[in-house]
């Protein structure tokens, strides 16, 4: 290990963030924007960013390149403190479709003296801060916004490093995981966007099998019909009022847990209540946002082996009567309905409410059962192979997170280690020359 270091001594320039302009202006450059809020998502293939227009000069300051450091300077919540970070990679920078990237006014990027510390080294090594709670101490709470002291940061922290030979080893170790969990959410990403496609191909465009055999007057296939979604479900109720607890085996999962047309478990809370069998969930119900404007009639597939699982009353439970049959067609056709879900909320002082009757009552236009059990047979693989590699990320996920700490402290040692480095690592010929030469000097 080095001797401690001052921080502030590891960075060779780091600038405030920019936010712009919500429309075109002359001199002004369109960008990518991160802020705070899309930090741990930042890797989620086709993530969409707020676009701005930022001038021209500030671009060319600020503009973000790989091996950045952006730090979370302004937000957070009661749980969740300022002072995250994110690193930048190539691989990303290269998807944004050729606009430059910047941070909001919420975040700061560090560029770091790649002479003086490894940059994914230092990335992880704030990231071990953050864990580890030390970042909570420079969180100052002012006027309602939790801000990030960075200031005093940088000048009062003293850091302790592995030497230089140890540096890329452990940046390699941790970037491993984080590789393998980004190349499973490019395989999620397409797996969702085959079901999709599939989905929209079939009842939307009206290109199922053998819809070339209709004559071309028919608006109405024969064999199909247009059913109340009601008539579709075995149950259409609302969740229960949880007895929250700080440990319990029985989970409640709340509207946070319903993103993208997934379900998760992270934001789910342990709770003591009663639950009515028929509110214990079961694999392939519909869950559906009820409640605020915003997260309103998001929808996602209960598509987790796990018992005594149940939702608060802010989501819908809605139950198809046969799960094998129109299960898959259910639940493509409730995600696609949230526009008109959110139209038809009623509520008053913001509050937007979706009722069960209202989903009850909503007509979708219904295919044969042989079609609708062509098409689940086709999607319900697609959707176990997703889960499966959801699954693999939050294990390796949990296995990351174990490893930062003990390989940041040095309590782990990869000295004698003959580490590989991942693809995302690997510079080219002429910059890793460059480097060399810089470190030498």
């Amino acid at each position: 290990m080095q001797k401690p270091v001052l921080f502030s001594d590891l960075i060779a320039e780091t600038k405030d963030g920019e936010w712009g302009e919500g429309q075109e202006a002359p001199g002004h450059v369109l960008c990518d924007v991160i802020r705070g809020t899309d930090f741990a998502d930042l890797h989620t293939p086709g993530i969409e960013l707020p676009q701005r227009w930022i001038p021209e000069h500030l671009v060319a300051r600020k503009a973000l390149i790989a091996s950045d450091i952006l730090i979370e300077t302004a937000g957070g919540t009661a749980k969740q403190s300022t002072g995250r970070t994110a690193l930048m990679t190539k691989e990303f920078l290269d998807s944004r479709g050729g606009r430059p990237v910047l941070c909001s006014s919420f975040a700061r990027h560090l560029r770091v003296d790649r002479v003086k510390v490894h940059s994914v080294y230092l990335y992880y090594v704030l990231q071990a801060l953050y864990t580890s709670g030390y970042m909570g101490v420079f969180n100052l709470q002012h006027t309602g916004v939790a801000r990030f002291q960075f200031t005093a940061f940088r000048t009062k922290t003293r850091l302790t490093l592995h030497d230089s030979a140890a540096q890329p080893k452990i940046a390699a170790t941790l970037r491993s995981y984080d590789d393998l969990i980004a190349n499973n959410q490019r395989r999620i990403a397409l797996l969702e966007c085959m079901a999709e496609e599939s989905y929209r191909e079939w009842f939307v465009r009206m290109r199922f099998p053998q819809h070339a055999t209709l004559k071309g007057d028919e608006l109405t296939p024969p064999g199909w019909s247009r059913q109340p979604i009601g008539d579709l479900a075995a149950l259409i109720k609302r969740g229960i009022s949880p007895d929250y607890a700080e440990q319990s085996e029985h989970q409640v999962i709340n509207q946070k847990c319903i993103r993208g047309g997934r379900v998760s478990m992270a934001e789910a809370r342990p709770h003591v209540s009663v639950v009515p069998d028929d509110k214990l969930l079961r694999f392939g119900d519909v869950l559906i946002n009820s409640t605020g404007v915003g997260t309103l009639g998001r929808a996602a597939v209960f598509d987790i082996e796990a018992d005594g699982v149940t939702c608060d009353s802010h989501v819908t439970i809605l139950r198809p009567t046969d799960v094998a049959l129109s299960g898959e067609f259910l639940a493509y056709t409730i995600q696609l309905l949230q526009p008109y879900f959110e139209s038809m909320a009623s509520g008053s002082t913001g509050q937007a409410e979706l009722s069960r009757e209202l989903i009850s009552r909503t007509k979708v236009l219904v295919p044969t059962s042989d079609l609708m059990k062509r098409f689940s047979d086709a999607a319900a693989p697609i959707r176990r192979q997703r889960r499966l590699l959801l699954d693999q990320n939050e294990k390796l996920s949990a296995m990351r997170d174990r490893l930062l700490p003990r390989l940041i402290s040095g309590k782990l040692r990869v000295d004698a280690l003959d580490i590989q480095f991942p693809p995302s690592m690997q510079e080219p010929p002429a910059e890793a020359a460059q480097r060399g030469e810089a470190i030498a000097r």
